[in-house]
């Protein structure tokens, strides 16, 4: 099992300043499934059973919600989505290991990742280099009413309401 390693990659976590995404040093992400920068196991990919690794967080305030998004900045098309989870309850510091695609109680709704389903699909690059796929955690004033987001939908309702966000990055390559 993987040694927890908490992260957060903003900086705010160096000025204290507050910008589009909260203060980071308020929040921190880890994970049981791998460590920063470390790869990601088969079984989260496309070349394995395709679920979403574990997730925890800790958050020093009070939050209505939080979202968690996973993104690849380096698909040969741009930054490829992956997982789109918000209104995850404010009292939730936890996704477990292989959460399902569909809605996951309490609340929390899952927006259309980039391979056009609800919920996670993992890593699944071309051949070639390895590709880095962040996961954030946000924490957010409030919940959010819209349905099946795609993610800049999400960025673009969550300005102006995100208290704090932390990412990790796992690594995978084919």
């Amino acid at each position: 099992m993987a040694i927890f390693f908490m992260m957060s990659l903003m900086s705010a976590a160096l000025t204290g300043s507050e910008g589009d995404y909260g203060r980071a040093d308020l929040i921190t992400l880890a994970s049981e499934s791998f460590n920063n920068g470390e790869y990601l196991d088969r079984e989260y990919s496309c070349e394995g059973k395709d679920l979403s690794p574990e997730l925890h967080w800790t958050y020093h305030g009070k939050a209505e919600s939080f979202a968690v998004t996973c993104e690849d900045p380096d698909a040969p098309g741009g930054t490829f989505v992956h997982w789109v989870i918000y209104n995850i309850p404010g009292s939730v510091k936890k996704l477990p290991k292989g959460f399902p695609k569909s809605s996951g109680g309490g609340g929390s709704l899952q927006g259309v990742n980039d391979f056009g389903e609800s919920g996670y699909n993992g890593p699944c690059p071309p051949p070639g280099k390895p590709h880095r796929y962040v996961f954030t955690v946000y924490a957010l004033d409030a919940k959010i009413s819209d349905r099946d987001m795609r993610l800049p939908e999400f960025k673009k309702l969550i300005k102006g309401h995100v208290l704090g966000s932390a990412s990790i990055t796992g690594m995978y390559k084919r």
